[in-house]
């Protein structure tokens, strides 16, 4: 996984400036803002059409596509968490979708599928040229296409949709934490650097970064700052949370305090490298010995609703 990312390190960052969005969505004219009362999607009750596996939409005059799993056992009368896992540069959405670049099966949709147990529908949208530059906001709109088709086939939480990815796939989930704070419960970036653009960025939404202290391709501190800011957004006390030691092997996880209730802020260093499933006490990516699908799964479904996802 990392041979592909490398080239991020030479000009993936110019792909930050000038990206643009639409107004934010608001499907089945809900928006995602708080927990609370499950808001259910107007696919509620419908016998589906869709499928898990790959799916095309258009999309801004393209033809764009997504993987899609739903349960197995789906209830169409309970409204279910929508959870986008976005790639990282040169990776596609099968290998999101499978795990296959780090363990198959154990590590499909970033290892949070196995932690679901059927409660949640994924799903793995596939970047133009393999990554997510985000030019004139187009992704972000694919974003809401997929949210529109979905939505209006399947039974949704409309307050339950959570976006994570690793590298260029967390600039994209940042990205959408900016521009669609109303529309998404919560984001998960792991290794991000401001790639994929920041239109809006003003308002809180619930916030877990992870990062390596020896990252080398999106450096730690770009991942502090993009952090900050919703540090900020959110009202949390601002602090410099206390990372591992380098050489040490470990990670350590912070709360913030003070935030504004429902938009927690959590911060995840680890002493390792440009990694999307780093281990305690070995060096390297391991899908059945990461702590990190522990940590997003315990973050995201912390926003339970009444009647909504088990």
């Amino acid at each position: 996984m990392v041979a592909v990312l490398v080239a991020l390190s030479t000009g993936g960052t110019a792909l930050g400036h000038g990206r643009g969005g639409n107004a934010p969505l608001t499907a089945s004219g809900t928006a995602a803002a708080s927990a609370g009362t499950a808001a259910p999607s107007s696919g509620c009750g419908r016998t589906p059409t869709l499928t898990s596996g790959t799916h095309t939409i258009q999309s801004g005059g393209k033809n764009r596509n997504f993987i899609l799993r739903i349960p197995d056992g789906y209830d169409r009368n309970r409204a279910h968490r929508l959870v986008f896992g976005f790639h990282w540069l040169g990776g596609t959405s099968t290998d999101v979708a499978t795990g296959r670049t780090v363990e198959t099966g154990t590590w499909a949709y970033y290892g949070l599928q196995r932690l679901a147990n059927n409660s949640a529908i994924f799903v793995a949208p596939q970047g133009l040229n393999n990554g997510w530059a985000n030019n004139g906001g187009e992704d972000v709109t694919f974003v809401d296409d997929m949210l529109r088709r979905i939505e209006a086939d399947l039974c949704v939480d409309t307050t339950q949709r959570f976006a994570l990815g690793f590298s260029y796939g967390a600039a994209m989930s940042y990205s959408l934490a900016c521009s669609r704070a109303t529309v998404f419960r919560a984001v998960a970036v792991l290794a991000a650097g401001q790639l994929s653009g920041c239109s809006g960025g003003t308002q809180p939404i619930a916030y877990l970064g992870v990062h390596g202290l020896r990252d080398s391709v999106l450096g730690i501190s770009g991942g502090r700052a993009l952090r900050d800011r919703f540090v900020r957004n959110n009202g949390c006390t601002p602090q410099n949370p206390p990372e591992p030691a380098q050489g040490s092997l470990t990670h350590r996880v912070t709360t913030y305090s003070g935030c504004s209730s429902g938009h927690p802020v959590v911060w995840a260093a680890f002493d390792e490298g440009h990694i999307a499933a780093p281990q305690d006490g070995a060096p390297g990516d391991s899908g059945s010995r990461t702590w990190v699908p522990q940590e997003v799964w315990k973050f995201f479904t912390q926003f339970r609703t009444a009647a909504g996802p088990r």
